[in-house]
């Protein structure tokens, strides 16, 4: 009888799932049809769309992470929460123009509504993308609120709970705000295009392509690895989401040849998070810093190319001193497939990016670049025949997919729309920066230094989005305030925003690797952080060299500092690494890591740096040539 019972009650349980499942996925599907149409057909106002994509996130959230599976009472309260929350968004929308009318002066209602759908959107983020972000923003709305009580500097006048609501989630300075505007606009498009370019087929494309270029060479697999992984990273934007869907083929590879589980990990892991700093399409937060910026899209694409290609290069430096040191070879060629064949079967697919990168190049909105790529994406389908096969069936599936993966990336950038609001009521930016310039005594150097360490600690619970924000709108102005170009200044920050994924303690990319490769979690974060260390060195060169990202580039300079920037990523990983052509000692090594860091800055004794290193180089290697002989 109680067997039964329980079988019953799995059973209703199970049904129950299944009905919200659909009804999540029709909604899924409405949300990315109102933004394909809301930005590429519609006159809507941005702030009514942003009204509608928040009250759509928030009902997908509370519908798609229930407080407790299966409970009926968690059940309704999830769909009160999910009915009040879209009612206080729509309220926002529907009233925003008689507030206007009013002169922006609240009547009591809109108090609460603000009060509830701000309680209701935190609570939204901490169930979709984690539990830092909200108490992170719960203390800056603390901040706004006690100021008067807080010590020296950072202390200022307070502002009641009332005005706090108010301007958080009734105008555009709080959660409405830029932060999510790019969300609703380009955030959404892009990941949209990445999955209709996804359901093409073109994952075992970018597979084929490098394991036809590469896969003979000594150590392949990693290198195609980290070929395969970035340009699936280019269009995925997410490093947890490259590592799953690669990982599950690169990582295998590279484990049959040799590598050890935590180093395959390690490469999947630092090879899925360079593809959000790798143009063309790049991570969330590079569209973000369009909006603080105020610049093209386009600015910011050129800028990545040359410090993307050059993390990619120190990480192909670490796997070839591996396989090196391993005695490793390559894939039989027979086992492959044919360049020349991959590229006449396959190579079409690759059509939707050169339509997404020749559209921003040619200086039309990057909006209407990214309809371009899902039109053409469709387009392409067409013509494979695997690919035309259940040709509405896959588009819909990626309307669906699509939207549920914008949900905790949404959630995220509304609630740090909270951060970026308080940092603009209190003027905490320019305190935080005042204080920065203050204790570093106007040194550049030791102000890169506190912000990476401020970047890294707010990496340890955020995502790359969200650390982005939280670092930019707190930090930037301090570099920028030292005469650093504001790109440079946010490249900074950026580029540790997006290594927070393999940053331990919280290290989710690699975390993830170390899933599929069967390694220990926390040995293949060490692991690779540890490799990625000539990667964490590349933001202060682009600093002090800014050439390398396209400010004053004179072709001389540009040279330069490639080179340089090259020999700092050989060093480092050589230190790191503890190999070149063999073992090399520890004198070796902390001379090298010594010597790296003198390349940092542009003086003279960078030169004296760059002879030393190749000094130690050629040492090394003539006496591993001569006790080999």
């Amino acid at each position: 009888m109680t067997t039964n019972i329980a079988a019953s009650k799995t059973k209703s349980n199970l049904m129950q799932q299944s009905r919200v499942a659909a009804i999540c996925s029709v909604i899924a599907v409405a949300f990315s049809l109102f933004e394909i149409w809301a930005n590429s057909f519609s006159y809507l106002p941005t702030l009514k769309i942003n009204a509608i994509h928040l009250s759509f996130l928030l009902l997908l959230c509370f519908l798609m992470y229930p407080m407790k599976c299966g409970a009926t009472l968690f059940r309704i309260i999830d769909l009160i929460f999910a009915i009040v929350s879209v009612g206080c968004t729509l309220y926002f929308c529907f009233s925003f123009n008689a507030l206007y009318t009013r002169g922006m002066v609240p009547i009591p209602r809109d108090y609460i509504i603000a009060g509830v759908g701000l309680v209701l959107t935190l609570e939204a983020c901490r169930r979709a993308a984690g539990l830092i972000l909200p108490i992170l923003s719960i203390m800056f709305l603390l901040y706004a609120r006690y100021g008067q009580y807080f010590p020296g500097i950072l202390a200022h006048g307070g502002f009641s709970w009332s005005n706090i609501m108010f301007k958080m989630f009734m105008i555009d300075t709080g959660v409405f705000g830029t932060t999510l505007t790019i969300s609703a606009t380009y955030l959404f498009l892009f990941v949209l295009f990445s999955e209709l370019l996804a359901k093409t087929g073109v994952g075992e494309f970018f597979n084929n392509f490098a394991l036809a270029l590469l896969g003979h060479r000594r150590g392949g697999p990693a290198q195609v690895a980290v070929v395969s992984s970035a340009l699936m990273g280019t269009l995925s934007g997410s490093s947890i989401a490259n590592v799953a869907t690669s990982g599950s083929f690169t990582i295998p590879l590279m484990k049959s040849i040799g590598y050890s589980p935590d180093f395959a990990a390690g490469v999947e892991a630092l090879a899925s998070t360079g593809g959000m700093i790798m143009p063309p399409v790049m991570g969330a937060a590079a569209f973000l810093m369009v909006g603080f910026l105020g610049v093209p899209y386009a600015t910011i694409m050129y800028a990545a190319i040359i410090p993307a290609i050059l993390y990619y290069i120190s990480l192909w430096f670490v796997i070839e001193m591996e396989a090196q040191r391993l005695g490793l070879k390559g894939l039989p060629k027979n086992d492959l497939p044919r360049l020349r064949q991959v590229l006449k079967q396959e190579g079409y697919l690759i059509v939707p990016v050169v339509v997404v990168v020749y559209g921003i190049v040619t200086g039309i909105t990057v909006i209407k670049a990214a309809f371009e790529g899902m039109i053409s994406s469709v387009l392409i389908s067409i013509v494979g025949r695997e690919s035309r096969m259940n040709l509405g069936r896959k588009i819909i599936d990626a309307l669906d997919s699509g939207a549920r993966r914008m949900v905790p990336i949404g959630l995220a950038c509304a609630v740090a729309g909270i951060i970026v609001g308080v940092t603009g009521m209190t003027a905490l930016g320019s305190t935080l920066a005042y204080n920065i310039i203050e204790l570093s005594g106007g040194s550049v150097l030791l102000a890169l230094v506190l912000i990476l360490f401020t970047s890294l600690v707010a990496s340890m619970g955020l995502p790359a989005t969200a650390c982005y924000v939280v670092v930019a709108t707190v930090t930037a102005p301090a570099l920028i305030r030292m005469n650093i170009p504001p790109l440079a200044a946010h490249f900074f920050v950026f580029w540790y925003g997006c290594l927070s994924g393999i940053t331990p303690p919280v290290a989710l990319a690699s975390y993830t690797a170390a899933g599929i490769a069967g390694s220990i979690p926390n040995k293949t974060a060490i692991t690779a952080f540890r490799m990625a260390v000539p990667g964490f060195l590349l933001p202060f060169l682009m600093v002090y060299r800014p050439e390398l990202l396209g400010i004053g580039v004179t072709l001389p300079k540009l040279l330069t500092s490639t080179g340089i920037a090259v020999v700092t990523c050989l060093s480092t990983a050589c230190c790191t690494h503890g190999y070149f052509v063999g073992k090399l000692s520890l004198w070796e090594r902390v001379l090298m890591g010594i010597s790296s860091l003198m390349l940092i800055k542009p003086d003279v004794w960078s030169y004296f740096g760059v002879f030393i290193i190749l000094g130690v180089l050629l040492y090394h290697w003539y006496h591993s040539s001569a006790s080999t002989n």
